[in-house]
């Protein structure tokens, strides 16, 4: 099995592009502003910096590990990163984060293409390809990255390009982030730009998001909203502060809310 060497470098292309939007975002922030509240309510903007560029750190040593047939890195190398990055300044966290951050880029595009397409490494329960764990790098990326950036500007969103990339990590995070609430609901979801279909079903034990392609059942409730705005939704990112066109019939919005509060 190969991985599609254009997924690759479509992926590829928009870390590059999210990486240059966090370091856009955060190059005239004062120091105040630096130490103030990110969208996540327990980090600063300065730790939000730091969880990206302790997050790269670990990345690269997953990618170092697929490429050398090693087993993927554990607790104790993750703990020994973020101990470093704790001790820092805020301002070394924002520095030193968007460089680590830059240097992730650097390193995956720097991979032969043929590695970029036979790289392999179990991790979170599955054999992963080296597009996969770009994808899972996009969407941890773009959502810290709008963190900082709606601390600024409220009508802030996710780009077209990274809300895409993250529709295909949702039916693999709606279940490990999504809170049942012990309320049954289902739900055919519509995303546009990109469009897709999904049944999003919250019942008294579990959550599950499944990709598909028919259309809603007759009666069912249905949730139409942009791409983006699911991937705010799905990361308790879609109060209503700051929310997005969205038509939903036979649901109320909020509870979807409660079924996935954000981490």
């Amino acid at each position: 099995m190969t991985t599609s060497a254009d997924s690759i470098d479509s992926a590829l292309s928009v870390l590059s592009d999210s990486h240059d939007r966090l370091a856009a975002a955060v190059k005239s922030l004062t120091g105040d502003q630096l130490t103030g509240p990110s969208y996540c309510s327990d980090w600063s903007v300065a730790q939000v910096l730091s969880h990206l560029g302790s997050g790269a750190e670990i990345f690269g040593l997953h990618v170092v590990a697929g490429l050398h047939g090693r087993e993927a890195p554990g607790g104790e190398q993750f703990q020994a990163i973020w101990d470093v990055w704790n001790a820092k300044s805020p301002q070394d966290q924002v520095r030193d984060g968007v460089a680590e951050d830059g240097e992730l880029v650097e390193q995956l595009a720097a991979i032969p293409p043929e590695q970029r397409q036979s790289w392999r490494l179990e991790f979170f329960g599955a054999e992963r390809t080296l597009a996969d764990v770009i994808r899972m790098r996009v969407s941890e990326h773009a959502l810290h990255t709008w963190d900082v950036m709606v601390a600024r500007d409220p009508h802030a969103t996710l780009t077209g390009d990274a809300a895409g990339l993250a529709l295909d990590n949702l039916p693999e995070m709606a279940g490990m982030i999504g809170k049942p609430t012990g309320a049954n609901l289902r739900v055919h979801v519509t995303t546009e730009h990109p469009e897709r279909h999904f049944e999003l079903a919250a019942g008294p034990d579990r959550v599950v998001l499944t990709r598909t392609e028919a259309g809603p059942a007759a009666g069912e409730a249905t949730l139409r909203l942009p791409a983006e705005a699911f991937a705010r939704l799905l990361a308790g990112r879609l109060d209503p502060g700051h929310g997005a066109p969205v038509e939903a019939h036979g649901l109320d919005l909020d509870d979807l809310r409660a079924v996935f509060p954000g981490f």
